[in-house]
């Protein structure tokens, strides 16, 4: 017999019958449930007042029969099995077998009310022997299976006709249609009534229950038409008849018993297998989720007591809820386990289940089972927790100052670095060095812990002034820093972007800010102080210097203020005792050329940007100066062109940068170097005959050489740069401009001289999204190139946002960080061979070559 479950959510650890009714029931839920009532005590009434005459086999009277049919009614639903589907549970009994006797026994007409009268009887048994009140679940339950008991007599008696005999297979066939129905009726009610309450899909509970009542079903009708054959041909064989229902019994529960097993063990594998979190509220979750899965179960608890570090608060607890649960009711049967790995606490779980579908032991064994294994868990995403907070620990000790939080010198050095590199070059940038002077004192006199509250007092007011982008660093000491990328910016001037010197007042206005607010009184142990602070100066272009040597001159003019008892000085290079490195410096050069180690050939590719693909290659020269570290080209180019090394310099840099274009091209990369030259150059009549004596050497074609000059080297001598110019491309040398729109030379140099290529200066292409009037150099350029039949590269596209915009203006071509970073000789190959497999095979990047 198959009975929908009461869904509960209050249930004791061995509830025989109906759970307390607490849950939530939505209106269509009572609405079947009233439905189902009134068409089973319709049916009740009608088949008592239809005169069905029973069976012929065997005469008993008709109270007689409704009476035992009533008793066998009562005694399968006592011998019922359930089993738990979703949050509910299905009850499994003899339900057929009663059917097929009742109707062998009593008149047909009767089964639906002794139907009705005999689960009623049994469930309410059941609900008083567990202390349990559920009068609207026994009602449910009772019109459920009375429904199907007056379908199936229907079916059976329109089969078997008034008159039939057991042995007649015509009867037989009858009573197994009405089983058939009667099972059929009983299922699709408990799968609506289960689904309604959202117990589990309709499908889910539909295939489950099938395949847990199929057997039962089979074994019931068996024994029903074999009893009823017994009791009207050998009736003294009915003595065996109770061992081998008790055996069926068995047989019966333990089949249930062992899917709810497999279930719970399927359930627990994919649980577990989610449990891989890496932080402990991930795995709290999938614990939670897991258990409800596992269990089935109404409610999961967690707490969390493993510690994650000193920072860890209180103990922290997860908690997760079916959707079916009532606010504020208890969901039913609970187990806590204690969670522990190796001995060390972990927490508690706490589950509370629906109905138990497994004996009390194997529901512990599983919940202890997944407590132990969500306990390995929380404990590894603990472990990695802890191991994240030590790295991101270790990370800021290393870059921060342990006493008052400030960057120290290596955070300066490194992002100040990546700071004044992503500005552009002729952009003045400044550096303030502050020292407090008669620190010494403090220390001496207050003590140390005195000297280091005046520290992090004199961090805090830095930090209160402190602007966007700018970084504030403690060196050593005393020794504090401030880097201040936009000097112009701070005083609000109008100081032009390429004028370093004139910004030097709006530094040592900011410097004086600084003294004001860090020389204001503090008290220290009662103590009043003024500290008292000398600051030196520097500012500088942020192309033409490293940030090390920045600090080093901003040092120099801190000296120079405390020896001249001044609050603040500014660089002076003459006062610089390094400042002697200009006579060195052309010597250095010399012996750099014959190095193997000091001159760096760094390679920046150019992309198509539609597509990606490479279209060139620009060629980048860097010193690593044994004494002064990683110079550029605008720290020691102006010393090659002073010193008489320019001829020995430019050989130099077109020698390695063809060398390497000789080497992707063998590799089958067929993209052109760029190479800057000096206006120097442009000046000597020797130099296309220089060039085209490298090109031999290397073998290269002359237009996979590209020479980049600035416009503003028209302004004079034009007659012999014209001259060399020609030279150049007579030999097939592509010619670009390079920083075009910066000068005052333009329209002029572009329209007297034939050029392949435009290179927008990076300072355009950054600023045309705040800026119209940059945007619009940038599309006036993109004309120009189309009009002079020239390409057109915008230099520093740093994210997609530019790329976009230079897409939408018609440039077709870019290098900067966004794609590749400038990398040394040995890797570029790779790097050309990665962007050219990477570029969509559809588009074949063009370069425009001359005019044509």
């Amino acid at each position: 017999m198959t009975s929908p479950s009461a869904v509960s959510a209050v249930a004791p650890r061995d509830t025989g019958g109906p759970a307390v009714a607490t849950v939530r029931r939505a209106p269509g839920v009572r609405m079947v449930d009233g439905s189902v009532l009134a068409v089973a005590l319709v049916c009740a009434v009608v088949g008592a007042l239809l005169p069905l005459r029973g069976s012929d086999s065997f005469t008993v009277a008709p109270v007689t029969g409704v009476g035992m049919a009533v008793l066998l009614v009562v005694l399968g639903q006592l011998a019922r099995l359930r089993f738990r589907i979703g949050r509910g549970t299905v009850s499994v009994s003899w339900g057929e077998a009663a059917f097929i006797l009742g109707f062998g026994i009593a008149p047909p007409g009767w089964l639906p009310a002794a139907t009705f009268v005999g689960v009623t009887a049994a469930w309410a048994f059941l609900s008083w022997l567990n202390g349990q009140r559920a009068i609207a679940d026994i009602l449910r339950l009772s019109s459920s299976l009375t429904v199907g008991a007056a379908g199936a007599t229907a079916v059976s008696y329109a089969i078997t006709g008034p008159a039939s005999s057991v042995g007649d297979l015509r009867t037989q066939l009858g009573l197994l249609a009405g089983a058939a129905t009667y099972q059929v009726i009983t299922l699709g009610l408990a799968v609506l009534a289960l689904a309604l309450r959202r117990d589990a899909s309709a499908v889910q509970i539909a295939a489950r229950a099938a395949h847990a009542k199929l057997p039962v079903f089979a074994g019931s009708v068996l024994v029903g038409i074999s009893t009823l054959y017994l009791l009207v041909n050998a009736p003294v064989w009915l003595i065996a008849l109770p061992v081998i229902l008790w055996l069926l019994q068995r047989a019966y529960r333990h089949h249930l018993r062992a899917e709810e097993e497999r279930r719970i063990w399927e359930a627990f594998a994919r649980a577990t297998r989610a449990l891989g979190g890496a932080t402990e509220q991930a795995v709290a979750e999938a614990g939670l989720h897991g258990a409800l899965d596992v269990f089935e179960a109404r409610r999961v608890e967690l707490e969390v007591t493993l510690s994650l570090g000193p920072e860890t608060g209180a103990d922290r607890r997860y908690s997760a809820d079916a959707e079916d649960v009532a606010p504020g009711a208890t969901p039913g049967p609970v187990i806590t386990r204690a969670m522990t790995v190796g001995g060390a606490r972990v927490g508690d779980l706490t589950v509370w289940l629906a109905e138990p579908a497994l004996p009390a032991a194997q529901d512990e064994l599983a919940v202890s089972a997944f407590a132990d294994a969500l306990a390995g868990a929380l404990h590894d995403a603990a472990a990695r927790e802890r191991l994240t907070l030590l790295d991101a620990k270790i990370a800021h000790d290393g870059a921060h100052d342990a006493l008052t939080g400030l960057a120290n010198r290596t955070a300066l050095l490194n992002d100040g670095d990546k700071l004044v590199t992503s500005l552009h070059r002729e952009r003045p940038v400044a550096v303030l060095l502050l020292d407090l002077n008669n620190f010494r004192e403090v220390n001496g006199t207050l003590g140390y812990r005195a000297g280091d509250a005046v520290l992090r007092i004199v961090a805090e007011r830095l930090g209160q002034l402190c602007r966007e982008r700018e970084i504030i660093a403690r060196l050593g000491d005393d020794e504090f820093a401030v880097l201040l990328p936009t000097v112009a910016a701070v005083a609000g001037s109008a100081t032009p972007l390429h004028d370093a010197p004139t910004s030097v007042p709006q530094a040592l206005r900011r410097a004086r800010e600084v003294i004001d607010a860090v020389s204001k009184p503090i008290d220290i142990d009662g103590v009043r102080l003024v500290i008292e602070v000398a600051v030196g100066v520097v500012v500088e272009k942020a192309g033409c210097a490293e940030l090390g040597e920045l600090i080093r001159r901003a040092g120099v003019a801190l000296d120079q203020a405390k020896a001249l008892h001044m609050a603040v000085a500014a660089y002076d290079s003459t006062r610089d005792a390094t400042s002697t490195d200009h006579l060195s410096l052309p010597a250095e050069l010399l012996d750099a050329l014959t190095a193997d180690d000091q001159l760096v050939l760094m390679l920046q590719p150019e992309v198509d940007l539609a597509s990606g693909a490479p279209t060139g290659v620009e060629a980048l020269i860097r010193w690593n100066h044994p004494r002064r570290g990683l110079l550029t080209p605008d720290s020691f180019v102006r010393t090659a062109e002073n010193g008489g090394l320019l001829g020995p310099f430019t050989r130099y840099v077109l020698d390695r940068a063809l060398r390497a274009a000789a080497g992707w091209a063998a590799a089958g990369l067929d993209v052109p170097v760029s190479v800057n030259v000096s206006s120097r150059s442009l000046l000597d009549p020797t130099f296309p005959a220089q060039v085209a004596e490298a090109l031999r050497r290397h073998r290269m074609v002359p237009d996979r050489l590209v020479l980049e000059v600035t416009e503003s080297l028209a302004v004079s001598n034009s007659g012999v740069v014209d001259e060399v110019l020609a030279g150049l491309r007579e030999l097939g040398v592509q010619i670009s401009v390079d920083d075009f729109g910066t000068g005052f030379s333009s329209l002029s140099f572009v329209t007297r001289v034939t050029v392949d290529e435009l290179k927008v200066d990076r300072s355009f292409v950054q600023e045309m999204a705040d800026s119209p009037s940059a945007a619009a150099i940038v599309r006036g350029a993109v004309e120009l190139g189309a009009r002079l039949g020239a390409r057109v590269v915008a230099e520093g596209v740093e994210t997609a946002d530019q790329r976009a915009a230079l897409l939408a203006l018609g440039c077709t071509a870019a290098q900067g960080y966004h794609f590749s970073r400038p990398l040394p000789a040995d890797k570029i190959i790779p790097a050309l061979r990665q962007m050219a497999d990477a570029a969509p095979p559809t588009i074949v990047p063009l370069r425009v070559d001359g005019a044509s």
